[in-house]
């Protein structure tokens, strides 16, 4: 389909190192003038890290812009240039400590394309081997083991409310059970 949006100008508004926002003075689809605000993004990347028993790893962190606590998979965000792949491997290590010697690539989402273009990718990373964690500067993590069905329910149940977490454990769950291995 052709795109029903047209744009007249575009500026910036806000420059971080994680995101830009911009506002487009548009003529939308029912040809009436008006603005749309975009949150440019980098990708997210999420990592389902599965020990050979299924368990996963979880982390939990306070989340500032939701003002509360919240459980994840692995994620980060991709720097300029960095390969999704090599962004999953670093998130992985940074967070829990762990490397894998077998990735799996599951799926690629659109975290809130209402007001962001941000696209985010998610991996399976199997036989895995324990460092120590490096976590940046603005993370406090908390990292817990738990099985791979418990962090299912808990996306069941509402306790994991994280997009690309959500989407990441619903496509491990259907790559095992197509495996045989659930």
């Amino acid at each position: 389909m052709d795109n029903p949006w047209k744009r007249l100008s575009s500026r910036e508004i806000y420059k971080n190192p994680w995101i830009r926002v911009r506002e487009d003075q548009v003529i939308t689809p029912h040809g009436k003038d008006g603005i749309y605000g975009v949150v440019e993004a980098k990708p997210a990347i999420g990592v389902v890290a599965l020990t050979e028993s299924l368990d996963t790893y979880l982390v939990g962190q306070y989340r500032y812009p939701l003002d509360q606590w919240s459980w994840e998979i692995p994620e980060g965000c991709g720097h300029d240039g960095e390969e999704i792949l090599n962004c999953a491997k670093r998130e992985l290590k940074e967070e829990t400590g762990l490397s894998a010697e077998k990735w799996t690539f599951l799926d690629t989402m659109y975290t809130s394309n209402c007001f962001t273009n941000e696209i985010g990718h998610v991996f399976l990373a199997e036989e895995l081997t324990q460092g120590s964690a490096e976590p940046d500067e603005t993370e406090l993590l908390e990292v817990k083991r738990v099985p791979f069905l418990e962090a299912y329910r808990m996306v069941l149940e509402c306790e994991i409310k994280d997009s690309l977490s959500i989407v990441a454990l619903f496509r491990v769950q259907q790559h095992l059970l197509r495996e045989g291995r659930l």
